[in-house]
Parts: C-alpha cells; sequence; structure tokens
C-alpha cells in the first residue's frame, strides 16, 4: 500500500484537537485551583492547611495530576496555534509559541514545589529531625513558593495571549473580537501578576479583573475552536 506524504491533517482538524484540548486546560486548571488548593490550603494557617492535605491526600494528589495533564495538552496547544497561525506572520507565531511554552516549563518545574508537602508529611524517618509545626509552616511555605511560580508563569502566558490575539486580528481564520478579548485578558494577567509582587494590597481587584477576562476570552476561544473551528482554509506553505 502507497502513503501519500503529501497529505496532511486539514487547518479544520487541527482546530478542533484544539478546542477539545482547551478545554481539558480549562477543566483541569479549575479542578485544581477551586476544588484542590481553594478548599485545602489555608493562607497564614499552616496547621489548618496541613491536617486538610492529610485529611484529603487522594484529592491532593488528584490536584497534582490534573495540573501535570493540563500542562501536557497546553504545550500540544502552543504547537497547534502555531501551525494554525504561521501564514499570517511565521516569526510573531513563532514567539507567540515560544512564550507559552515557557509558560509550560515553569508551570512543570512549579508543580515541584506543589508535590513537597506530601513529602513532608510522609512521616519519613529522614523527617524526625523536624518538629511537627515546622513541618507544617514548611509545607505552606512550599505552597505559597507555588503560587508565585503560578504567577510568574502567567506572565508569559499575558504576554503569549497579546501575541496570539495579534495574530488572530491579522487573520482571516478567527472572528476579529476573539483576538481583542484575548489582548483584553493579557492585560489581566500581566496587571494581577505584577500587583502580586509590587502592590499586594490591591490583588483582589485583579484576580476579579483576571477571572472575567479569562472566562470571557478563553472560554469563548475554546467554544470557537470546538464548533465553529476556523472560518477558512489556510494555504500551507
Amino acid at each position: 500500500m502507497i502513503i501519500n506524504d503529501k497529505i496532511k491533517p486539514s487547518p479544520l482538524l487541527y482546530a478542533r484537537v484544539a478546542g477539545v484540548l482547551y478545554l481539558i486546560i480549562i477543566v483541569c486548571g479549575l479542578f485544581s485551583e477551586i476544588y484542590v488548593r481553594s478548599r485545602l490550603i489555608i493562607p497564614e494557617d499552616a496547621v489548618t492547611t496541613a491536617k486538610n492535605i492529610m485529611d484529603s491526600i487522594f484529592l491532593f494528589r488528584l490536584g497534582f495530576i490534573s495540573d501535570l495533564i493540563m500542562i501536557i495538552c497546553d504545550v500540544i496547544v502552543a504547537i497547534i496555534f502555531y501551525i494554525l497561525l504561521k501564514s499570517v506572520n511565521k516569526n510573531i507565531a513563532l514567539l507567540t509559541a515560544t512564550f507559552r511554552l515557557i509558560q509550560d516549563a515553569i508551570l512543570g518545574i512549579n508543580l515541584l514545589n506543589f508535590f513537597v508537602p506530601l513529602i513532608l508529611l510522609s512521616n519519613s524517618s529522614y523527617l524526625k529531625s523536624f518538629e511537627t509545626n515546622q513541618l507544617y509552616t514548611l509545607c505552606l511555605v512550599f505552597l505559597t513558593i507555588h503560587n508565585y511560580g503560578y504567577l510568574i508563569a502567567l506572565v508569559f502566558f499575558g504576554i503569549h495571549c497579546f501575541l496570539l490575539g495579534y495574530l488572530m486580528i491579522k487573520s482571516d481564520y478567527f472572528p476579529k473580537l476573539l483576538g481583542f478579548g484575548l489582548i483584553f485578558a493579557s492585560f489581566g494577567y500581566l496587571m494581577d501578576s505584577c500587583a502580586n509582587f509590587l502592590l499586594p494590597n490591591y490583588t483582589d481587584i485583579t484576580s476579579w479583573l483576571v477571572i472575567i477576562s479569562a472566562v470571557i476570552a478563553e472560554c469563548s476561544l475554546c467554544l470557537w475552536l470546538l464548533f465553529k473551528g476556523i472560518k477558512l482554509q489556510i494555504n500551507e506553505n
């Protein structure tokens, strides 16, 4: 049987796959953040946080796996967007994918900080030199570091969203409104991350800005990819 090497997946198929993966990203991200971290981690309360984790170890592990799945899917989405938009501007498309992949690399390494509390609470013999309250405090320290690592990653994601939005506005394959939505979301991500490092008293405001802009922009993009795909056929080079 002869296989034609010139046969390539259609842009519409790429868009559908990106939509499915984006849906997985959203579901896994919300599960880890809302159902796991928000329920188990109590800021400024190391003892309660540690006890919550010990009482829900499997849920905590599910949060770790959920984040891992999210990152894997995100890597593939970054590559798909590059394939779909490289005909608009190959250099900017490559830069866009690079910023998203850097975000994924940071998130992947940062997951170690999220996993450390399970090691500290494992009752391993080499931890006997620590007092119980010290172990609890260390757990919260590493979870706090994980939170800030997440914020660093979102700086790169914010830049990615801005560039992706620009490419979508310039292309004929997506509604320009999706591009403007992503640019709006990019400022939300960047403002929230900067506020956490520079102006922590204003994080309540910026966090809501992120929630509103991200829900509108990214959910709209996900739904468009799932149900509409792309508007025109892309001419591959």
